[in-house]
């Protein structure tokens, strides 16, 4: 229920896109929606071809069937009401309808987050400690590496959501991005949001950071382990296997830092979402070329996945 001194504003306008000239529009319309439907085809062969062979039945890719699911939530989250608003001709969301896009945007964001630094656990685990595998990522850990952050991420989310409630909009309800996002809301709130700020900040540097630095961990002891190796063969097939994490959290950590951890007063409304476009939208629907590409194995399931539904068609 929404309090006394909540606001009198009951929809936000979504105008990034009707900003651009007409052309434009007509052309980034094309763009998300073709991204979209590549993201969600992509990520879902990822799903049916590692459920339907039992040679992918692994921790790896469990996580990574585990990261396609989220990516898939996480486009979905804004892209398909972006899109449906330029259909209808409309460019409002409720307010209700923004804290649910806020809660479910950080959700996955956050799980996102965790998910790469969980696989890059497990691939430190594969390095650094082959023979102990099997023992050590066992069916309950795996499970509890996902769980763990399911919660946390949800909870991080409801916090945060529960902020944005209780602020007032007064007067201006025009948000020049493309969804609901907590720092352009901040901007047209007419209460005090120090506390939101520094949640956010305090928050992110907990959620995002803890788990950038257990990658960089990771990967240093990788890094040690492989340098280790005598052949050169032996290297380039180590980092091989690390190669396609580390390029997807290249992007998705240099974007997310620039756009959540930086001052408000030093965001432009441009930069922010062309920074939001890039881990919203542009990674997920990288995610399964990058990791299908530089992987036999999961080339061979989706070949395989292909052949079958196409031979009994």
């Amino acid at each position: 229920m929404i309090g006394a001194n909540q606001s009198s504003v009951s929809e936000f306008l979504l105008l990034w896109l009707s900003r651009q000239p007409q052309q434009q529009q007509h052309l980034l319309f094309g763009l998300f929606l073709s991204t979209y439907l590549v993201t969600v085809l992509g990520n879902l062969l990822i799903i049916l071809a590692i459920s339907t062979d039992s040679r992918l039945h692994t921790p790896m890719y469990f996580f990574l069937s585990n990261l396609s699911f989220v990516d898939v939530c996480f486009s979905s989250t804004t892209v398909p009401k972006m899109l449906a608003n330029y259909i209808l001709g409309s460019q409002s969301i409720s307010l209700p309808g923004c804290l649910t896009q806020i809660y479910f945007f950080i959700v996955f964001a956050v799980m996102d987050n965790f998910l790469l630094s969980v696989m890059s656990y497990d691939r430190f685990v594969a390095v650094c400690h082959p023979l102990h595998y099997t023992t050590k990522m066992t069916l309950q850990l795996c499970a509890l590496l996902v769980t763990g952050p399911w919660v946390t991420a949800s909870l991080d989310a409801l916090l945060h959501t529960l902020m944005v409630a209780r602020l007032s909009f007064c007067a201006d309800n025009t948000i020049p991005h493309f969804f609901c996002d907590v720092a352009p809301l901040l901007k047209l709130s007419c209460s005090d949001t120090y506390i939101n700020e520094m949640l956010i900040l305090y928050m992110g540097v907990l959620i995002i950071m803890t788990p950038l630095v257990c990658i960089l961990v990771s990967y240093i002891c990788i890094t040690c382990a492989v340098l280790r190796v005598p052949s050169t063969k032996g290297k380039w097939k180590a980092f091989s296997t690390c190669g396609s994490h580390l390029a997807v959290v290249s992007l998705f950590y240099g974007t997310i830092i620039a756009v959540y951890l930086n001052p408000s007063s030093s965001h432009s409304a441009e930069k922010d979402t062309v920074a939001t476009v890039l881990y919203t939208v542009v990674t997920p629907m990288l995610n399964p070329f990058i990791y299908s590409l530089r992987n036999k194995d999961m080339k061979e399931a989706l070949r395989k996945l292909i052949v079958r539904k196409t031979g009994s068609m």
